[in-house]
């Protein structure tokens, strides 16, 4: 089988085949779904805790030091979007330098990782949009779970449906006002405080050096999705170079948002640590303590428009791994289908909606909270084994040009060592029920994977050779 005979392709009314579009997203566009993917503003609204009952008041040190694994993460996957400009990214990335079955298990992994992203956050919704409520006085209007989630999730798939322009400019504009927002009511914490140092937390000598390390894992966990712009590369304008740029900006911008965050809400809420660790709405604390209760309905505002612009980033993630496979026959084939109006890939966006959709009814029983715990930590798991490929194939990709540098193989490593370590540290010490289950379930899906890609191997070599080729150009 031939390269172009793996890959049918959708017609086009014209006679043409359709096609993304390409050189549509701007440098900016760019960023902006990185950034929407990584939901900076779920940080300070809920996920910080972790990282503040482990760390103490060197939770900030560990959000630094988590900045700093990131950006070698960024540079590895940088230079692989630098020289493979695909939609399927991950899934080209390692299937190029690995072989076809690799690059087929590498995109498994991904799009478990974007849409159980998809299915966290989308959970998240219904939490915020009952904090909100409750901020309000109008707690018992707060409808069932399984109402705002299904809203959610509908937008998002009319979003992603209908254009990129549409869905990538939405998010970059909802994340950015929700950042702004969480921004200007720290600053007035902190002018109601009455300054910026606290010695506590400055004093190295001072700071908890195995709580810090313990809190690595959990800090890293706040990054992921931050590479999710490689995905939309043969939608973006020059994405040799904005592509990387992208992932550069986003790891860097967000690591620093997450460390100034995590400094000033310690700060606001007088070095009380404890306090910070065990609540369920830290920032909505921060605001009672200085007296600006009031401003609680904002912050879940913000935090429920962050949630809606990540879910969205997912999907259209998610949505052109499945369509890259689906180009290549290595997923049924009519996921590689783009729509002839609005040349998005319509029937992958529909089908990541309907199972981000399914897995949070699915997952509700269980409680809002305790499912996008559960969610999230599968979502994590599928990157972390994807950022440990990438971080390996980088150097040998450089390698088989001629043109790896020492530089660039020490980064390499480091990247390696970082990602490695937080695999370990996620499961083991063994987490307590039920996340304990989460690698188990991780690990039988990734079986699940290696079954089919094997048996799609023996009956039809082509479809996974057909990897090898770019038929995207």
């Amino acid at each position: 089988m031939t390269a172009a005979e793996s890959a049918p392709e959708a017609p086009a009314p014209n006679g043409r085949v359709a096609q993304l579009r390409h050189a549509t997203l701007s440098q900016v566009e760019s960023l902006g779904q990185s950034i929407a993917n990584i939901a900076p503003t779920l940080m300070p609204a809920i996920s910080m805790t972790v990282v503040v009952h482990l760390a103490g008041p060197g939770a900030w040190l560990a959000y630094l030091v988590a900045t700093v694994g990131m950006l070698f993460v960024a540079a590895n996957i940088g230079e692989l979007a630098r020289r493979h400009a695909q939609s399927g990214s991950y899934f080209i990335y390692i299937g190029r330098n690995f072989g076809p079955f690799a690059g087929a298990m590498a995109g498994w992994s991904m799009i478990s990782a974007y849409l159980f992203t998809a299915v966290s956050v989308s959970l998240s919704c219904a939490i915020f949009l009952g904090a909100v409520l409750k901020s309000l006085g109008l707690g018992a209007l707060t409808p069932p779970a399984w109402a705002p989630v299904t809203v959610t999730v509908l937008l998002v798939w009319f979003a992603g449906y209908r254009d990129i322009r549409l869905s990538s400019r939405l998010t970059l504009v909802l994340e950015g006002i929700a950042i702004v927002v969480i921004l200007l009511i720290t600053a007035v914490v902190v002018v109601r405080h009455g300054g910026v140092i606290d010695p506590g937390q400055l004093d190295l000598g001072r700071q908890p050096l195995g709580g810090v390390m313990s809190g690595l894992p959990f800090a890293v966990f706040s990054f992921v999705g931050f590479e999710s712009a490689a995905t939309l590369s043969k939608e973006t304008r020059d994405p040799h170079i904005a592509v990387p740029r992208a992932i550069m900006f986003s790891a860097a911008g967000v690591g620093v948002f997450f460390v100034v965050m995590t400094y000033l809400m310690i700060l606001g809420m007088g070095g009380d640590t404890a306090a910070l660790a065990a609540s369920s709405a830290p920032f909505a604390d921060l605001t009672a303590r200085v007296g600006l209760g009031w401003v609680a309905g904002i912050v879940y505002g913000s935090a429920l428009i962050s949630g809606f612009a990540c879910t969205l980033a997912s999907v259209n993630a998610a949505s052109r791994l499945l369509f890259s496979m689906g180009r290549y026959s290595v997923l049924q084939g009519r996921l590689g289908e783009i729509h002839d109006h609005h040349r998005t890939p319509h029937v992958a966006v529909t089908l990541c909606c309907g199972l981000t959709l399914l897995a949070c009814l699915a997952m509700l029983p269980l409680g809002a909270l305790t499912a996008f715990g559960l969610a999230g930590t599968f979502a994590t798991l599928g990157f972390l084994v994807v950022y440990l490929l990438v971080c390996i194939a980088a150097p040998i990709d450089l390698r088989r040009t001629g043109g790896l540098l020492p530089r660039q193989a020490a980064i390499a490593v480091i990247g390696a060592l970082l990602v490695g370590f937080v695999i370990l540290g996620s499961v083991y010490p063994v987490p307590d029920p039920p996340s304990n289950l989460v690698p188990l379930a991780f690990g039988l899906y990734m079986a699940v994977g290696a079954a089919w890609f094997g048996a799609m191997k023996l009956r039809r070599p082509g479809a996974l050779a057909a990897l090898e080729h770019d038929l995207e150009m």
